[in-house]
């Protein structure tokens, strides 16, 4: 694609952009409103999805730098508003089959992307870290040292294929001298003593030969026959074409990384300009523009002294006084005066309120406490949206680049930048000259008027400073370096290495439903795209940045649920991979003998949460995470699961809006642990369903028509093809439906575990001559244990003691009460 592509994309994504803004409510009440907040949310992912590729290939660094503070502000938006629909539809599954039929997009294309500018962003640094990890585990021989040869030279690999191609002749040449000698053996004459034997072999000899004459023929002739028949069946399309390779697809995938590599010069030739700008302006500019922003402060100080005859109060540096110039008005500020008043009456009214004793009651707290979760957030990503629009319009909108092809970067636009953020910084610098010069000022002005000066007591401010301050966790590392503790970690097996797996690698559709009412029936059933997107949305997007988990609902812990198999850990690795985190393993099998103690404990729970703040984002994981809050352990387990039981609650508690950590669990049978000590460490519940019909299977003719990484979105997430065509060529032949409809009720581990028994290396070379049939894969599935009807009705016993379950439960008894108390007034009146 080329510049001018990437151009009208950001022209487009911006006329959307507006149109979604333009429909923004200014206040709505969740449930009243939900099909708007629906729309929206539905509206900001494809954006975000069409922003997430501009900013990967647009080579301009002022118009990139603009795409990511959108894409940006456009993901936290679409948190703030997965938020307001989990409220209003009490379910952690957004569903939004009414908006996408009215939208006229398919499930996967109302599917959030992930952005990798994040991950590239950091790139050096995570493989800095992989780097230490492997290094500590080389020094502890953790890992198989592989011999690393030396590239040979012209010489010694033209003796290897000599060799190698001298004894191939060979032994075809003592095959063929075989099979000569087995020809002449075969026509020696046969000595007869009479001669009508010899006419008679004669005869038998010539009856062979016909046979096989016409055997020869007959086989001939279906051959031509079939491939006549295949050419036809080609022309009028009833079965695909072979896949052949797309050079077209793999020129632009070319272009795409030469474009990622023009991007990284222009963005250094960028920083450069910028550097070289502001040195000039702080030379040039910085004190005329320091000496003027002076000079307004005092005039306005010497025209309102002339006009009301006092010294005006001083804002203080946390509002900037010379911004607020054009709004002080000529009197004493209202507010200020006002203050200490209020603030007593405040007292007052507490002290009066305290000692009558009356508060208000239960159900009207219950009343407002929903009242409130009605409401939607008040969003602080859509200001930030409509400046960026702004923005636009101002810079880009109407900009001919006609004279820029090669997508420089340009110096007025950088001037004027930079200047304002010289401004915006100086104006913090005559604040503080302006606030000791009205001190003096008033000073003098005091003592004209022969009044003493008094000192402002600073106990309010000392006490002001004791509120606000947290209570510091004492280090108990202070002098070790974070790479010394990031080792230890590592050599104790705490930080691990996790497989390279990416959160498209888990297959699986996405559901077409429309929304339930949160107070009527069960939510709608869900499938295996869901748990992606949602998992997407609560542990990859949040921590993509600090300012995206700063300024949207905070989310510190989930829990995977499902069976052995359903793929918990393949997820984990995925959303460590798509963020670049640092895994932390606290599985009670993990940390059996080490830090033993109770000062051992302390010293591992201090080392986790102080590494994984200091190397952000982070992923604390959590296997057999019901295992801590079990009833009762058995005897025979050693591993002392019990260990973490006090100090996870407090860990998950004391993770702020700056920390960058989330602890995730998974488990497979949750029902056996203490549910009020599991809902206190884990903020979300998700459960992961066994992949549907519509999740494993796809026409495997649309297979061998597109191939394995076609785009076609019929077959994007279909696990048994996906999992056949990474190993073979799924001929149009082969009936995928059969193997997809056998294997309801087992999970994708026992999907993925069939395939790689049978689909060895010997058996791939065999596909040429015996292709594969659906019975091996069947025989083989049938050894896999499926999930049993107990396991999924204790699974669903669970789920609907999860509070997110319970609070929609309750909702819909409430309404079911409701109408019965409306039917009983209703058939009272009708007897009266």
């Amino acid at each position: 694609m080329s510049h001018k592509y990437y151009d009208e994309q950001f022209c487009e994504i911006q006329d959307c952009l507006v149109a979604t803004l333009n429909s923004e409510p200014a206040q709505a009440d969740r449930r009243e409103n939900r099909q708007l907040l629906a729309g929206l949310y539905v509206r900001y992912i494809t954006i975000a999805n069409k922003l997430g590729t501009c900013v990967d290939q647009m080579v301009q660094p002022q118009k990139r730098l603009l795409l990511r503070k959108l894409l940006e502000a456009t993901l936290g938006r679409i948190l703030e508003l997965k938020t307001d629909l989990v409220e209003a539809d009490l379910s952690e599954w957004t569903h939004c089959g009414d908006i996408l039929e009215d939208l006229r997009i398919t499930p996967n294309d109302s599917e959030l992307e992930i952005p990798a500018c994040f991950r590239r962003e950091r790139e050096q640094e995570i493989n800095c870290r992989k780097g230490v990890i492997d290094d500590v585990l080389n020094k502890l021989g953790f890992t198989d040292e592989v011999d690393e040869r030396l590239p040979m030279s012209e010489q010694q690999a033209i003796l290897v294929i000599q060799t190698h191609e001298r004894a191939r002749q060979g032994r075809l040449r003592a095959q063929f001298m075989k099979e000569i000698r087995s020809m002449k053996d075969k026509n020696k004459p046969v000595v007869t003593e009479e001669s009508e034997g010899d006419e008679q072999q004669l005869g038998v000899n010539l009856a062979a030969a016909v046979k096989i004459q016409k055997i020869w023929r007959g086989y001939m002739a279906r051959r031509a026959t079939r491939r006549q028949k295949l050419q036809e069946m080609l022309l009028i399309g009833m079965i695909p074409p072979p896949k052949k390779r797309n050079e077209e697809i793999e020129k632009d995938l070319e272009n795409q990384e030469r474009r990622r590599q023009l991007q990284i010069q222009r963005q250094e030739e960028y920083s450069q300009d910028i550097k070289k700008i502001r040195s000039h302006l702080e030379k040039t500019q910085r004190g005329p523009v320091l000496e003027q922003l002076s000079d307004q402060v005092r005039n306005w100080f010497h025209e309102f002294k002339a006009q009301t005859g006092t010294i005006p109060e001083y804002t203080g540096s946390e509002r900037s006084a010379s911004r607020q110039m054009p709004s002080r008005q000529g009197t004493d500020s209202e507010t200020s005066k006002s203050t200490p008043g209020s603030s007593k009456e405040s007292k007052m009214t507490k002290t009066r309120a305290s000692k009558s004793g009356k508060e208000p009651k239960a159900a009207e707290d219950v009343e407002d406490e929903e009242d409130w979760r009605c409401k939607a957030i008040v969003s602080t990503f859509a200001p930030e949206l409509n400046v960026r629009k702004e923005e636009y319009e101002e810079w880009w909108r109407n900009k001919d680049e006609s004279s820029n092809p090669r997508q420089h970067h340009y110096k007025h636009i950088i001037e004027h930048e930079q200047m304002t953020e010289m401004e915006n910084e100086l104006r913090k610098v005559v604040d503080e000259m302006m606030k000791a010069e009205l001190m003096l000022l008033q000073d003098a002005f005091d003592k004209d008027r022969g009044h003493k000066s008094k000192k402002k007591s600073s106990k309010k401010s000392r006490k002001a400073m004791k509120k606000g301050k947290k209570k510091k966790e004492k280090d108990l590392t202070p002098d070790r370096t974070t790479q010394s503790l990031f080792e230890e970690l590592v050599a104790n097996g705490i930080i691990k290495r996790y497989p390279e797996v990416w959160m498209q690698d888990f297959r699986g559709e996405r559901s077409f439903h429309p929304p339930a009412a949160h107070n009527r029936g069960k939510e709608p059933p869900f499938d295996l795209g869901d748990i992606r997107q949602v998992l997407t949305e609560y542990c990859v997007v949040p921590l993509l940045s600090a300012r995206l988990h700063r300024n949207t609902p905070p989310i510190k812990s989930v829990l995977l649920a499902g069976p052995k198999g359903s793929g918990k850990d393949m997820l984990l690795h995925a959303i460590c991979n798509e963020i670049g985190a640092v895994l932390f393993d606290l599985t009670p099998a993990n940390i059996v003998g080490k830090y033993p103690g109770k000062s051992g404990l302390i010293m591992l729970i201090h080392l986790v949460v102080k590494v994984s703040r200091l190397l952000q984002p982070s992923v604390i994981y959590m296997d057999n995470a019901e295992r801590p809050f079990v009833k009762k352990v058995p005897k025979t387990d050693r591993t002392d699961p019990k260990r973490l039981k006090k100090d996870l609650p407090k860990m998950v508690k004391n993770f702020g809006t700056e920390d960058r950590v989330i602890l995730i669990g998974a488990t497979n049978c949750p029902w056996e642990s203490d549910q009020k000590l599991l809902q206190q460490v884990y903020q979300k519940f998700l459960i992961i369903p066994r992949p549907k019909y519509s999740s494993r299977y796809a026409s495997s003719r649309i297979l061998a028509a597109f191939g394995r990484d076609t785009p076609n979105d019929r077959i994007k997430y279909a696990i048994w093809t996906h999992l056949l065509n990474r190993h073979m060529p799924v001929s149009w032949k082969f009936d995928t439906s059969v193997v997809s409809k056998i294997s309801d009720g087992y999970t994708v581990g026992s999907i993925v575990s069939t395939v790689k028994e049978v689909i060895t290396v010997k058996r791939m070379l065999q596909l040429r001559i015996h292709p594969l049939s659906p019975l091996e894969l069947v025989n083989a599935l049938c050894k896999r244990t499926p999930v049993y009807k107990e396991e999924d009705e204790a699974l669903e016993l669970w789920w609907s003691k999860v509070p997110m379950v319970r609070r929609r439960l309750r909702a819909v008894e409430m309404l079911i009460e409701e109408e019965e108390e409306m039917m009983a007034k209703q058939a009272n009146a009708k007897k009266k």
